[in-house]
């Protein structure tokens, strides 16, 4: 829908670039995934978790790594102007949840699985799907060390690609070893590296004693054919990583979850180990990368907890919402009560109330003392709202102790031309649920 600009006062303040407002107009997708995605986490067993915007600035600096884009160029950072301590608006979410796990004692019964949702921030250019303050759905396992659960958070993770209609997502897994092998590979990348050094950009170079892995995921073409060539780190996997990638790529077969191996994937964040996993689209020309995560065995002790295996996944919920589709309109409202006269609103204000307290939805028009407007303009009002019926209320309504019902649209959230029926006031909750119900 093209929006329609406002004329703004030159004094009139605006949002800061990259941080959008979310309208009423365009909020439904934002429900719907929010709604899809909590719904199918607890189908799986995950329970809802929350931590603060605002951690210290080292949480990020320990667990995501000082040579990484994030904390060297992105994070909003600042001083606490009350007692001086640096301060940052999260990156992202597994460190802060991580850190919250630990404070808590929270895996102390056993393994837990959790998922968040909320608001990141990121110092950077804004561009389609890219924002400074964007929102994640973060999947996370503590506890948990086996192929197994790996796999079942790419299986969920499928799942809710299916309830949310989008099918033209691949994913693409890939292991980045234990600490000792990633070792062994990083002297061989650098070597390979300082061989076709004339390839290099400036920040491939820069990167190339501090972060090699990262050059693996550059963007610049001369280093994209280097990277072709490069060694790979599946060569210098030892038994217990082949074994536990193996094991992987089995649970993944065995239920029906397509994949491809892909050995170029590396992760933002330096506290990833073994498994590494992306699902990515191409429906906007260019592969995008809408959900990625992997495990990270080390961070717990990392941040200070005792050793604890553990897996999650970030997704960008702005790009997800880039594939879902434009009819995502409606407003979940039942109905629209339409009125006329003093009686009337006072019936009207009467029949909201009862008409909610058997659990539906009730929007009702307002205008002042008597209500405002002509059945017209009211009707209008109703249809705009997206609510599936108008309820209307006059003066021979009110003496009848009646309601005009008039269905506006489908149970699909399409506009009808429904037939409009008389109602006692005393049934029209029960007339709304059963001209609601697709079996009639």
């Amino acid at each position: 829908m093209e929006k329609i600009q406002a004329a703004k006062s030159p004094t009139a303040l605006q949002a800061v670039k990259g941080m959008n407002d979310v309208l009423p107009t365009e909020s439904a997708k934002w429900e719907h995934f929010e709604l899809t995605a909590t719904r199918v986490a607890r189908q799986y067993g995950y329970r809802n978790m929350r931590a603060p915007i605002v951690e210290h600035t080292p949480l990020f600096v320990r667990s995501i790594g000082e040579v990484t884009d994030i904390v060297e160029k992105e994070m909003y950072s600042f001083e606490d102007k009350l007692n001086g301590e640096k301060l940052t608006l999260r990156p992202e979410l597994t460190a802060g949840l991580v850190r919250a796990a630990i404070e808590s004692n929270l895996v102390y019964n056993g393994p837990v699985r959790v998922y968040s949702m909320g608001q990141m921030f990121r110092h950077e250019r804004p561009q389609k799907g890219r924002y400074r303050q964007f929102s994640q759905f973060d999947v996370e396992c503590f506890g948990f060390e086996g192929p197994d659960v790996d796999a079942e958070i790419m299986i969920m993770t499928a799942r809710l690609w299916r309830e949310l209609g989008i099918p033209d997502v691949r994913l693409e897994i890939n292991t980045l070893g234990n600490v000792d092998e990633r070792a062994v590979y990083r002297t061989k990348l650098i070597a390979h590296y300082e061989a076709n050094l004339e390839a290099l950009d400036d920040e491939a170079k820069r990167r190339l004693h501090t972060n090699p892995m990262r050059v693996l995921d550059s963007k610049v073409a001369s280093v994209i054919e280097v990277n072709r060539t490069a060694p790979n780190l599946l060569d210098s996997l030892e038994g217990d990583s082949r074994a536990h990638f193996d094991g992987l790529q089995q649970f993944l077969s065995d239920a029906n979850v397509p994949f491809v191996v892909n050995s170029r994937i590396v992760r933002g964040m330096d506290y990833y180990n073994r498994t590494a996993f992306e699902f990515v689209t191409e429906r906007f020309g260019a592969p995008l990368t809408v959900c990625g995560g992997g495990r990270y065995d080390g961070l717990f002790e990392q941040l200070g907890g005792k050793p604890t295996p553990a897996i999650g996944f970030g997704m960008g919920i702005e790009r997800v919402l880039m594939m879902l589709p434009n009819d995502l309109t409606a407003s979940g409202l039942d109905a629209y009560i339409v009125h006329s006269g003093e009686g009337a609103q006072k019936a009207a204000g009467k029949l909201s109330e009862s008409l909610r307290d058997a659990g539906l939805a009730i929007a009702q028009h307002g205008g002042g003392l008597g209500g405002s407007g002509s059945f017209k303009s009211q009707m209008k009002k109703a249809d705009a709202s997206g609510a599936r019926y108008a309820l209307i209320i006059g003066d021979n309504e009110v003496a009848a102790g009646t309601v005009a019902v008039k269905p506006l649209r489908n149970a699909n959230g399409k506009p009808i031309q429904g037939e409009q029926a008389i109602i006692t006031s005393s049934a029209v909750a029960a007339h709304l649920r059963i001209a609601s119900d697709p079996r009639g």
